[in-house]
């Protein structure tokens, strides 16, 4: 099992920052990902921003450019850097982890961090 514990979030006016951290611990072999995903409000869970086991990384349209995701492989943690906030990023925040063990794949989340940008 993993467990993932998020921090950071908060409320903040549109086109400023905040910082999300995520650390993952347990029985944490076998990363295949780590990332973020958000929920707004009568909306379907979505991708954010996922960085891969060899760095590549992959981000929702409505953030790049203004959204960093980064890994620390040692430590187990992700960090999601949002600059450049605006109302519509307004969603409880979840970390993921996805761990593959040969061909078995586990999916996990943390509880979910609220993020609200004021306009």
């Amino acid at each position: 099992q993993v467990q993932l514990v998020e921090s950071g979030g908060g409320l903040v006016q549109a086109g400023g920052s905040l910082r999300l951290s995520c650390a993952a611990s347990g029985s944490t072999a076998y990363i295949n990902a780590m990332g973020w995903y958000r929920q707004a409000p009568g909306k379907q869970r979505e991708l954010v921003a996922t960085v891969l086991q060899g760095g590549r990384t992959n981000y929702a349209d409505s953030v790049k450019g203004r959204f960093t995701v980064s890994r620390d492989n040692a430590k187990n943690t992700v960090n999601l850097q949002m600059n450049s906030l605006k109302p519509e990023d307004t969603a409880v925040y979840y970390c993921n982890l996805e761990q593959l063990i040969w061909s078995n794949k586990r999916i996990y989340w943390g509880q979910g961090t609220q993020v609200t940008v004021s306009s």
